[in-house]
């Protein structure tokens, strides 16, 4: 089997072609193993979007779990929606086309899919992006059964890729674990904190078997994701 066999894929519907590519590059960097194809502009190369690219990017993306359509403006919706018609069944009941801001969305559900999450998991995750971040795990109503404290030692803190990690061994765990009070399996949650070298990240659960992961969870901040 493939690394990407079994993993949800995705497309990126874009009215430009740069902002589609730039978006596969972005989202590359957090799910190296998933399937994500750009399907940005038209196909002579100008500002629209393209019924060929997203027939052509859904038959590339589906590695047999599905495929997520994400879309920056009504029209490539339409877009999306047509293609979605000219589908043979068994393939239109793998597609979903979501909602949500592009950019982060995108982001979102690349990850998701890169940990294994089915296609519901992967739209949910890309529909998180519509403003449930402010809500993405608040602290929770019960202590912490244990907690630990980090500072960040690599350049650029919790980017995208080291949130990326962070948020993959998050998801590794049952026990739920918030990071300064956030969801710590969630991406976007995790970025939106803004952590840079020097800041402090506290990691904590309120779960009786948090202990594991926060411990791994502190050991891989603590590690600086392997970079100088």
């Amino acid at each position: 089997m493939t690394a990407t066999e079994g993993l949800v894929g995705l497309v990126f519907i874009s009215h430009s072609s740069k902002i589609a590519d730039g978006l596969l590059d972005l989202a590359t960097q957090m799910a190296p193993q998933t399937r994500m194809v750009p399907a940005g502009g038209t196909d002579d190369g100008g500002i629209g979007t393209s019924f060929t690219k997203v027939v052509s990017g859904i038959a590339q993306a589906d590695a047999g779990a599905g495929v997520v359509l994400l879309c920056d403006l009504g029209s490539a919706i339409l877009t999306a929606e047509t293609a979605l018609d000219f589908l043979g069944d068994a393939a239109r009941a793998r597609v979903r086309i979501v909602d949500a801001p592009l950019v982060e969305g995108g982001v979102a559900a690349a990850v998701a899919a890169e940990i294994g999450g089915d296609i519901e998991s992967v739209v949910r995750a890309a529909q998180s992006a519509a403003g449930a971040v402010s809500a993405a795990g608040a602290e929770p109503a019960l202590p912490p059964v244990v907690t630990r404290t980090v500072t960040l030692v690599n350049k650029d803190g919790l980017h995208a890729r080291p949130a990326a990690d962070f948020v993959k061994l998050a998801n590794t765990f049952e026990a739920r674990v918030t990071v300064n009070g956030r969801d710590a399996s969630s991406l976007l949650a995790v970025m939106s904190l803004g952590l840079i070298r020097g800041m402090t990240a506290k990691i904590s659960s309120s779960d009786e078997a948090g202990a594991a992961a926060v411990a791994a969870l502190g050991d891989l901040l603590e590690s600086g994701f392997g970079e100088e």
